[in-house]
């Protein structure tokens, strides 16, 4: 995600959360609704319709103005995945299944694995205060790290200040280093006092990165090698150093329409510059090699459609954690909204749409889903190269809200 605001505005921020109830409630209470599928998914997905999904897919991307997207959809051993549209707005070079997206706030649920994996070694806690790892974090003696993890924190997310949004717009090659995020985000009031509340904050998740760090004494980068990448079949994902604003060959180029600054609050535009951008009047921004080490341990991975569905599948299904605590962290979902129990549920670093487990990621240039049923062994995975669309969706998202009715119900 740009993460909230600039970097997660999407299903998990506030405004998302509205969107993706009014669409997921139908697979979460209609008995009626049965699963369907094509030859190319699973034999028991009978009634699925290749051509209506197909269709859907280019609908969104008209609708939203995206370039190109990568859709993966798995049931068991079966497999369906296609490519959409352009990684590029000048050469029309056509998006391929094996190019490199960035992935935003997916980023977060590696951060999240990493510190789970170091409570089954039990070398932390989940009841441990973080002022026990980190001595400068304001209130660090009331805050867990399970509260880091879940967004109850209060922290205040740096990523949310116009200010902060017009420094990305001015110096787009900038290295942030995590200090330089953490003093940004403790010069405001926390939202509220631990626990008390819900507000999905990337600074949770620098704090996340940095005691792990702290403990196992190796950068992310190879934290997540050897512990998340090897063991999920990940060969193709990166997580960057805070210089390198680099994307590994084959990529897709990503887009923006407007700046940070301009999107802060939403990424429609007028009626006036939508009519423009369908006439190739006004044209996205290419915001592809924008450094991304401002959003670090919360959104600076990259990585494949395959890759991020062999992942999802272990990070929701098990076999990153024992047993018993990955049993704690599909209970720790709780809904993001209280008002509004049938919306989005986050938990440790997890968050849950409806029948599907997982995340999502939007940062400048790219937005993206993924996300497993267990219960009936579907996986997802939606990558595109538009952070947002001209009518204001996030592009990968509006992709499962229209596809996703195609899957659960049945003909």
């Amino acid at each position: 995600m740009k993460l909230i605001s600039k970097t997660c505005r999407s299903l998990i921020a506030q405004i998302a959360i509205v969107i993706l109830a009014s669409f997921l409630v139908f697979s979460c209470g209609n008995e009626r609704n049965k699963i369907g599928s094509s030859k190319r998914v699973a034999e028991n997905l009978n009634s699925f319709d290749e051509e209506a999904l197909k269709e859907s897919i280019r609908v969104v991307l008209k609708e939203t103005l995206t370039p190109g997207a990568v859709v993966l959809i798995r049931k068991g051993d079966q497999e369906w995945i296609e490519a959409f549209g352009s990684r590029d707005v000048e050469f029309k070079e056509a998006v391929t299944v094996e190019d490199h997206f960035r992935i935003g706030s997916n980023t977060k649920t590696w951060t999240g694995t990493a510190m789970l994996q170091l409570v089954d070694e039990g070398r932390i806690s989940l009841d441990d205060v973080i002022s026990k790892y980190l001595d400068s974090i304001p209130n660090g003696q009331n805050i867990s790290i399970a509260q880091i993890l879940n967004m109850r924190s209060g922290l205040f997310n740096y990523s949310e200040l116009e200010m902060f949004n017009a420094i990305l717009d001015d110096q787009p090659d900038k290295a942030w280093n995590q200090k330089e995020l953490l003093e940004i985000a403790f010069e405001n009031e926390p939202y509220f006092d631990p626990e008390k509340g819900y507000h999905y904050s990337n600074t949770n998740t620098i704090i996340a990165g940095l005691i792990i760090e702290k403990i196992i004494g190796k950068n992310l980068s190879e934290v997540f090698k050897e512990r998340i990448f090897s063991r999920a079949g990940m060969n193709h994902s990166v997580m960057p150093d805070v210089t390198d604003a680099r994307i590994p060959e084959p990529y897709a180029h990503g887009y923006l329409y407007g700046s940070n600054v301009s999107t802060l609050k939403g990424f429609a535009l007028s009626d006036i510059d939508q009519e423009a951008a369908r006439s190739n009047k006004l044209m996205p921004n290419d915001v592809t090699h924008m450094n991304p080490s401002w959003a670090w341990a919360a959104g600076a991975g990259i990585s494949t459609v395959v890759d991020l569905a062999n992942y999802v599948k272990m990070l929701v299904g098990g076999g990153l954690l024992s047993d018993q605590l990955q049993a704690i962290r599909l209970e720790s979902l709780q809904p993001a909204n209280a008002s509004k129990p049938g919306g989005v549920s986050y938990g440790l670093a997890l968050a849950k749409f409806g029948p599907l487990i997982g995340h999502d990621g939007s940062l400048p240039g790219f937005q993206s889903f993924m996300g497993y049923d267990p219960q009936r062994d579907i996986t997802v995975v939606v990558l595109t190269n538009l952070q947002g669309g001209i009518n204001g969706e996030g592009p990968a998202n509006a992709i499962v809200k229209k596809i996703t009715p195609i899957l659960y119900d049945s003909n």
